[in-house]
């Protein structure tokens, strides 16, 4: 009988104070995983939250007819505007 699990094919290293090595064999033994199981499930679901909120949202119809109103609107305070765009993103400070 094959397998069903993906195939792992690299290796994700890190180093983590011992503190917190052990409270991640503590949950993942609560789950009956393996710590390699455990982090990755749990890095995974973080990314794909992390993405989702960048990338995707959902509206109901009023809400998306106010959201296209708001892109559609003149932009009311330009020189607002101006000193946002021009301001350096916290990424970069």
């Amino acid at each position: 009988m094959a397998s069903t699990a993906p195939l792992r094919e690299t290796n994700i290293n890190l180093r983590a104070p011992a503190a917190d090595k052990q409270l991640i064999d503590s949950a993942a033994k609560v789950l009956g995983q393996s710590r390699s199981s455990f982090m990755l499930e749990a890095s995974v679901e973080r990314a794909q939250t992390v993405l989702a909120d960048q990338t995707h949202f959902v509206l109901d119809e009023a809400q998306w007819a106010a959201f296209n109103a708001a892109l559609d609107a003149p932009i009311e305070n330009v020189e607002a505007l101006r000193e946002l765009m021009n301001r350096v993103p916290v990424w970069e400070r």
